[in-house]
């Protein structure tokens, strides 16, 4: 055998017998598969993606001037050039790995039908006149066919839906599942198949994102319940129960914008009845919404600063504004909308009832409704097409303010920007729509306003600070504890939970300045509090009761819109135990992750169009995460 030549061997088939002997000296057990990774089904990657994007099937994104369809909100999300309905090409610099597009329920694919002058609004006597007022397609024409629209019913579902006897809904709903189906590919790109149910009793806010688990054969079994159907969350959630009793699917929704709700997002009485919250209802909410969307372009709903006056990170992108009602916000209304503070009120409810309805995880999403899903501050499309970027100052102040006209009742106490928000943060086995929707249900999730920050974190009594070197840190983590989402219980003295946390840069971002857990819990006397202890800091500061020494800094040069990643760090990780645990009280944990300041789009968009921007805009900020919390029952 040593003799043979190369070439020899490349003409050659050899047989070379084995002993059946000779198999035990290559390994101690013949029959033992060798692969460790066999058993392993452990979520082991995180995927990024947008639950909330808009497209012209929504009757306010298609008749205010979005063109895109959900074909082209695809293609997108995938890494596609797509042009913007403002003639604009656009292109992210990384994929996402799945999206929903979630379009209004209410009059859906109301424009398109328009555009194409399609004959199932034919005999309908509201659609022939705004057939007429929309048909000169003009800019002017379509503003004046929105108003129609909008002043009739969009604000007004109880006067009912003018399209019910049309197959309007039906031929859209059927045309979006043909559009996931189509570009739904597992292992590398997951479309989930979604919608909005609009909910806004008196203009306020209660929407929420219905996800289903299954392809289009179990989803056109039905067309989407609608506002128009009902404005009250208990009736949704009835129907996504019929719905899995008939199909043999799976659906959940995840509501979002409570900071736009005016105090009836996480309310103390239910929708229609207004009676007090009882333990049914804690249960029903909390198996059809176990996450909440926490972070999107109109606003950071995480804390608020009146309500956490001591967390110096608080005041992130709030909007103290109401969202199309008449209703000015008032501070008794924000305890009801912020998630820190329903997190807080859920674990109250859970001693007096058995029940928590507000236990909730957390993801970010964008609710842009341009069918592009733009989260990166020096690349973000904005809200609506209307306010895509743009060269004219006007548009950028719109765009800023969310407000469109000068007299708007809110203007005098707005004080936030939008967003170019956010993203939701999926730890999965695998790119598809079963287990990405898996996560979102186990709540094994993130939240982050548009960067891609990873974090993990594991909780529980046996870990400790040499765990974070272990070569099978994850492996250990789910064997010896439990992820984000998750649940501690009956712990005793000296049994304080301990927390193993990652996070590692966006490779493409900024560094990172802090990691800080967020600790809420009720006290002896049945109040609620909360905490934050930054647990890990960059560059060498130390912590000083629960404080990192000092800010970290900030390198943004504003006339440029850059910033150098010379402070901060590419990686923190740290083991924190709770220093104030008491096994009798009810509390939960969340990490939050920030990065050092960066420019916000505002700032890259005046650099690039050579704007000045308003005094009250901040020209820069600090992107974050938060993860879903780990709650502790006694």
């Amino acid at each position: 055998m040593r003799n043979l030549t190369l070439a020899a061997l490349a003409g050659a088939t050899l047989a070379i017998p084995v002993q059946a002997q000779d198999v035990g000296t290559l390994s101690p057990n013949a029959d033992t598969e060798f692969s460790p990774y066999l058993q392993h089904d452990y979520p082991d990657q995180v995927l990024f993606g947008d639950t909330h994007l808009h497209t012209a099937y929504s009757a306010d994104a298609g008749l205010v001037g979005a063109t895109t369809t959900p074909d082209d909100a695809y293609r997108f999300a995938k890494g596609q050039v797509v042009t913007s309905s403002n003639g604009i090409p656009a292109r992210l610099q990384r994929p996402l790995d799945f999206l929903v597009v979630a379009d209004h329920a209410e009059n859906l694919g109301l424009y398109i039908a328009l555009d194409e002058d399609s004959p199932i609004l034919e005999g309908n006597d509201w659609a022939e006149g705004l057939r007429e007022v929309f048909a000169p397609r003009s800019k002017d024409a379509k503003d004046k066919a929105y108003l129609y629209w909008a002043d009739a019913f969009a604000f007004n579902p109880d006067a009912g839906d003018p399209l019910i006897e049309t197959a309007l809904m039906k031929t859209m709903w059927e045309r979006m599942t043909d559009a996931a189906e189509q570009h739904n590919d597992p292992g590398a790109f997951t479309a989930l198949i979604g919608y909005e149910w609009t909910s806004g009793p008196d203009g306020n806010n209660l929407h929420r994102n219905v996800i289903f688990r299954d392809g289009k054969a179990e989803a056109n079994q039905v067309v989407p319940f609608s506002a128009y159907d009902s404005d009250d969350p208990e009736d949704l959630w009835a129907w996504m129960e019929r719905y899995e009793a008939e199909t043999g699917g799976q659906v959940l929704a995840i509501p979002h914008g409570g900071n736009l709700s005016n105090g009836l997002m996480f309310d103390d009485v239910t929708q229609t009845d207004k009676t007090p919250l009882d333990a049914d209802y804690a249960e029903r909410r909390m198996r059809w919404e176990p996450i909440y969307e926490v972070t999107q372009i109109k606003g950071d709903a995480e804390a608020h600063p009146m309500l956490s006056p001591d967390d110096a990170f608080a005041d992130y992108g709030t909007w103290d504004v109401g969202s199309f009602g008449p209703e000015l916000k008032t501070p008794d209304m924000l305890p009801r909308e912020y998630a820190r503070a329903a997190l807080k009120r859920g674990m109250a409810y859970e001693a007096e009832l058995g029940a928590n309805p507000f236990k909730f995880g957390m993801i970010g999403s964008s609710d842009s409704h341009t069918g592009l899903a733009t989260t990166q501050e020096d690349n973000f499309f904005g809200k609506a097409p209307a306010v895509e970027p743009s060269a004219d100052p006007i548009r950028l102040e719109e765009a800023i303010t969310g407000r469109s006209t000068p007299d708007d009742p809110n203007d005098d106490q707005l004080h936030g920007i939008a967003l170019a928000s956010g993203l939701a943060a999926v730890w999965a086995r695998e790119n598809t729509r079963e287990a990405i929707w898996d996560a979102l249900n186990n709540k094994e999730v993130y939240a982050t306003t548009g960067t891609r920050l990873r974090v993990r974190v594991f909780a529980g009594t046996e870990f400790g600070a040499d765990d974070l070197a272990r070569s099978d840190f994850v492996t250990y983590g789910y064997d010896n504890g439990i992820p984000m989402g998750g649940d501690l219980t009956g712990l005793g003295e000296g049994d304080a939970p301990g927390m193993l946390i990652r996070a590692l840069r966006d490779p493409d971002g900024a560094n990172i300045d802090r990691v800080q857990v967020v600790k809420g819990w009720i006290d002896a006397a049945g109040e609620a509090q909360e905490r934050v202890y930054d647990v890990a800091c960059s560059g060498g500061r130390a912590i000083n009761d629960g404080a990192c020494d000092g800010d970290v800094g900030n390198t943004v040069d504003v006339s440029t819109a850059t910033y150098t990643n010379a402070i901060g760090a590419p990686f923190l990780e740290t083991y924190w135990q709770d220093p104030d645990f008491e096994p009798a009280l009810r509390a939960f944990y969340y990490v939050r992750v920030l990065e050092i300041p960066t420019p916000r789009w505002t700032t890259y968009d005046a650099v690039f169009f050579g704007l000045e921007m308003p005094d009250f805009v901040e020209p820069t900020h600090q992107e974050r995460a938060y993860t879903s919390p780990i709650w502790y029952t006694p």
